[in-house]
């Protein structure tokens, strides 16, 4: 039987939708951020020679690199100042997230509450700082590598190029955070959602284009257009499964009130996870492709080349290493975002308890258990979803922005922000019925 909140959900229309205004002011808020965002992604480099640019990371933007310049919003190919886009800071959150699990002085932050969250997001902005100077020196030697993509190269342009590519990227998480706190949406995750999506018209034309030359048969397009599909389809429906624990609350007496015994659900994402492995696999096997193809002009070694080789879209190598690095992710991330042993000494001081499951180590270890045996799930459906498409990119050539981990955040975002917005307006129903509520007793 469905819930109060879940009818009252299914009665959500656009009327609704028109009377909040505290919503709509958000939505306009988080197109404002996003419109900002992709201006600057068109705002290049000071010193970048546009042409020779186009034409030197045109041989290199089919590889792994097309990852991250997806991930950018096609800011890299066109060397912006927010090329480095939001990563760095997404690589310094999880190795933070990986730290709290290790470091016993981040994990006493981490149970500090709110004040240990600050300090814990404030450690992550230093590192993201680090990252980023790193990253960015690395892109403005690599720049200077290639030939005439500088028109004066020196250590001013380097130290130009530093603080711009480092700035953009601050600026890029201070949006985010703006966005979380006064847009819709998680704002991190809408810069990269806003990347992709930008760049997909592109994607799709040189589909298309390929399909009028003949590169690609028709029947081939139309299989990608139905795999696609299919593809979200799946993704939709495992996002949305949980597998829910029956949770047993016994008979209590408050004063001289007897509560009945009630029973809710522990629910469990079946991919608890999220998007994390795929997109911190694809970060470090993009390490030894961007590396070679900033080199490649310079001389670079041997060894770096012949890597970047076998770890070519479609390779053996690649493929194997990016399915166990998703289920490794997998595994690490799940068990620093839930813990069992917290939940079962929650259980435990509230009264609840799994029927047939003694409270304590035992429900610990059951919850454990459980959650062990979706994650294979979860991960086993994480390499499906981002393999397939590897091997049709391998195999057609289609554009990178058809890959799993693309369609991945793509749909895992949209889902996020709508169930944001129908919290905005269930909670604006509720306020409005609590009002009528109130004119209703006094006029009694």
């Amino acid at each position: 039987m469905a819930s109060a909140a879940e009818q009252l959900a299914a009665n959500l229309n656009f009327g609704a939708f028109a009377k909040a205004t505290d919503l709509k002011k958000r939505i306009w808020f988080t197109l404002g951020a996003l419109l900002v965002y992709r201006l600057g992604t068109y705002i290049p480099l000071p010193g970048i020679n546009p042409e020779a640019l186009a034409q030197a990371f045109g041989s290199v933007q089919s590889g792994l690199l097309g990852l991250f310049n997806m991930f950018a919003g096609g800011a890299v190919g066109r060397m912006a100042i927010f090329a480095l886009g939001i990563m760095p800071y997404i690589s310094a959150s999880i190795i933070v997230q990986l730290l709290t699990s290790v470091v016993p002085s981040l994990e006493q932050l981490k149970k500090e509450g709110e004040q240990g969250r600050k300090t814990i997001n404030q450690y992550t902005r230093y590192l993201t700082v680090v990252l980023a100077l790193f990253q960015a020196y690395g892109i403005s030697i690599g720049l200077e590598s290639a030939t005439g993509v500088v028109n004066d190269p020196s250590a001013f342009f380097r130290f130009v190029t530093v603080i711009t590519l480092v700035g953009g990227t601050m600026f890029l998480m201070w949006l985010g955070e703006q966005i979380t706190a006064r847009g819709i949406g998680n704002g991190i995750s809408l810069i990269i959602f806003a990347g992709i999506v930008a760049e997909l018209p592109m994607a799709v034309a040189g589909t298309l284009e390929l399909g009028r030359q003949g590169a690609l048969s028709t029947i081939l397009i139309l299989g990608i257009i139905i795999l696609s599909v299919v593809v979200i389809a799946f993704i939709v429906f495992v996002e949305r499964a949980q597998r829910r624990l029956l949770i047993q609350y016994p008979k209590r007496q408050v004063g001289n009130r007897v509560f009945q015994g009630e029973s809710s659900h522990l629910p469990l994402k079946l991919n608890t996870s999220g998007v994390i492995p795929p997109i911190f696999a694809s970060s470090l096997l993009l390490i030894p492709a961007t590396l070679s193809s900033f080199s490649a002009t310079g001389g670079g070694p041997e060894w770096l080349t012949t890597m970047t080789t076998i770890l070519g879209h479609g390779q053996p190598l690649y493929m194997g290493l990016y399915a166990a690095l998703i289920v490794f992710f997998a595994f690490f991330y799940t068990a620093i975002v839930f813990n069992p042993t917290d939940t079962a000494d929650n259980l435990k001081k509230h009264g609840g308890f799994i029927p047939g499951i003694r409270p304590g180590e035992r429900t610990a270890e059951y919850i454990d258990y459980v959650l062990t045996r979706i994650t294979v799930a979860g991960a086993v459906y994480l390499v499906i979803v981002c393999l397939l498409p590897e091997v049709l990119i391998s195999w057609t050539g289609v554009p990178f922005y058809f890959g799993g981990t693309s369609l991945l955040i793509v749909v895992s975002v949209t889902m996020d922000t709508v169930a944001q917005v129908q919290g905005h307006l269930l909670a604006h129903q509720y306020e409005g019925l609590v009002k009528k509520a109130k004119l209703g007793g006094k006029r009694r």
